[in-house]
């Protein structure tokens, strides 16, 4: 059985403080709502869990009843940081569960293509994650005033979402985060401190997060011109 885990319980504080941006409308409907659409969609995933602040359970509901969402979904609440999120999302996981697909909710640009190949991958290797080449030349500044050094764009990777994983391997790696006191960004930092290989996965098309306002009108582009293919 594979599930998708999708974490929703972040307060995108760069967005502006009155505003909850998964709920935001954006090419005709909720954030949130195109994100989960993807995973509705995808032909391997089997379950739906989504780690939502308690204020928003009702939100979330009203959002799978209006465009009429039939996989099973489970709502769970959210912890501390994004770990504990995860951590809360994997203990709702239905006990069949192999694979897990976690998501980043605020990631509506997401094709099901890039689902279903990060499933792929995680059969072979046992953990795979989205990612992009970083293109642009990157700089080292500890101050960020200064340039200190240049790093080798050739060995640098974006890591996005999904980040899918064996159940077993995600699950360890995420106990050792918390045994050991750690903040990750990602889970996939979490298979480094247990030595888990990770399979790169080249996305075919952008998968950008919405974090700031100015995100919006390159989402709702890319939004509408999924829309628009046959």
């Amino acid at each position: 059985m594979v599930s998708a885990l999708i974490v929703a319980a972040g307060r995108g504080t760069r967005m502006g403080q009155a505003v909850d941006k998964l709920f935001l409308e954006v090419a005709g409907r909720p954030v949130l709502a195109h994100t989960w659409q993807q995973f509705e969609r995808a032909p391997s995933i089997q379950e739906i869990i989504l780690v939502v602040r308690p204020e928003a359970e009702e939100s979330v509901r009203q959002i799978a009843a209006r465009f009429g969402f039939r996989k099973p979904f489970v709502l769970v609440h959210g912890g501390k940081e994004r770990q504990d999120s995860v951590w809360n999302g994997l203990g709702a996981l239905n006990v069949a569960a192999e694979i897990v697909a976690i998501q980043d909710a605020a990631r509506p640009c997401t094709r099901q293509e890039l689902i279903e190949a990060t499933i792929e991958a995680t059969r072979r290797v046992g953990a795979a994650v989205a990612a992009q080449g970083v293109t642009d030349t990157i700089k080292e500044s500890s101050d960020g005033k200064r340039i200190e050094r240049t790093l080798d764009r050739a060995k640098l990777w974006a890591v996005q979402t999904p980040q899918t994983f064996r159940v077993e391997i995600i699950r360890r790696a995420i106990s050792e985060v918390r045994k050991r006191g750690l903040l990750i960004t990602d889970d996939t930092a979490a298979c480094e401190l247990i030595n888990q290989p990770v399979q790169l996965v080249v996305g075919p098309c952008p998968n950008p997060k919405v974090t700031r306002p100015e995100d919006l009108p390159y989402v709702e582009m890319l939004l509408r011109g999924s829309e628009s293919r046959p």
